[in-house]
C-alpha cells in the first residue's frame, strides 16, 4: 500500500485537486460573518461567491439566488416640511430609543427633530407602522411652535433617501407624560391603539403643550423639563415619489 505522501504526490501528478480546508471571510459592513452568496444586512448586496473545485463526475449544481435586502430607512436622516405652518426642511435625526428620552431630548436641544426607532420606538419614513417625530415648541428655536395649528387634511412632507413621502393629517391627540397608558398609545404602531397590528404607514408629530399646561395652572415637569402634556398630530401616508434633483 502506498504511503500517504506518495499518494498525495500521485494524485497531484494526475491533475486531481486535493481540498484541505477553507475559512469564511468577514463582512466589514455588519462586523459579522457573511456566508458566500448571502445578502449583506448593511448593504443588501450579495457577497462574492467562491468557487469550490468539484469532482468532474458530479453534476453541476445551480447556486440559490439570494434575496436582496433593502437598507432600513429608519437609520437615515430625513427632512420635514409642513407648508401649512411655514416649516421647511427641518432636519430629523433618527436614533434607537423612545420618544423624549434623554438621547432624544439632547437631539431636540440642538434645534432639530428626533425620531426614535427600534423595540421602544417607531419605524422609518414610508414604512408600515408609526413614524415618530418630536421637536421643541418653545426652546432651541422652537421649530414646532405652530404645530397645534395644523388641521386635518394638511400635508406633511418627509424627504429621505431620495424619496418624498407625503402624509395627510387625520387626527390630533394629547399625550400625558404622567400616564403610562397615554404614552403607550402615543408610541403604538397604530397611534392610540397599543397592540393593534399596523396595516398602513402613519406619522406622529409631537411637541410640548407648555403654554396650554401653564394656562391651566399645571406646572409639573419631568426630570428633562418636559411638561405633562404633548400635542400630537397624526397622519396617514398618501403618496411617495422620487425627490426632484436640485440643478
Amino acid at each position: 500500500m502506498p504511503r500517504p505522501r506518495a499518494l498525495l504526490t500521485a494524485l497531484a501528478g494526475a491533475g486531481i485537486a486535493v481540498l484541505l480546508g477553507c475559512s469564511p471571510g468577514d463582512s466589514a459592513a455588519d462586523e459579522s460573518a457573511t456566508a458566500p452568496g448571502a445578502a449583506s444586512p448593511a448593504t443588501g448586496r450579495a457577497g462574492p461567491v467562491r468557487e469550490t473545485p468539484s469532482d468532474t463526475t458530479a453534476p453541476a449544481s445551480t447556486p440559490a439566488q439570494p434575496t436582496p435586502r433593502q437598507t432600513s430607512a429608519r437609520s437615515q436622516p430625513a427632512q420635514l416640511t409642513i407648508p401649512a405652518i411655514g416649516l421647511k426642511n427641518l432636519r430629523v435625526i433618527p436614533y434607537e430609543g423612545t420618544t423624549d428620552d434623554w438621547p432624544g431630548t439632547r437631539i431636540q436641544n440642538r434645534g432639530v427633530a428626533a425620531s426614535p426607532y427600534g423595540e421602544r420606538g417607531g419605524v422609518g419614513p414610508g414604512e408600515v407602522g408609526n413614524y415618530l417625530v418630536t421637536a421643541h415648541r418653545l426652546s432651541s428655536g422652537g421649530p414646532l411652535r405652530e404645530l397645534p395649528a395644523l388641521d386635518e387634511g394638511d400635508r406633511v412632507l418627509v424627504t429621505s433617501g431620495g424619496t418624498v413621502y407625503e402624509y395627510e393629517i387625520t387626527d390630533t391627540r394629547k399625550t400625558s407624560f404622567r400616564s403610562a397608558r397615554s404614552l403607550a398609545e402615543q408610541r403604538a404602531a397604530v397611534p392610540g391603539f397599543p397592540g393593534k397590528r399596523p396595516t398602513q404607514a402613519m406619522i406622529t408629530i409631537s411637541t410640548c403643550a407648555t403654554p396650554e399646561d401653564n394656562a391651566a395652572g399645571n406646572y409639573w415637569r419631568d426630570d428633562r423639563g418636559n411638561p405633562e402634556h404633548r400635542i400630537d398630530k397624526i397622519g396617514v401616508l398618501a403618496s411617495a415619489q422620487t425627490a426632484a434633483r436640485t440643478p
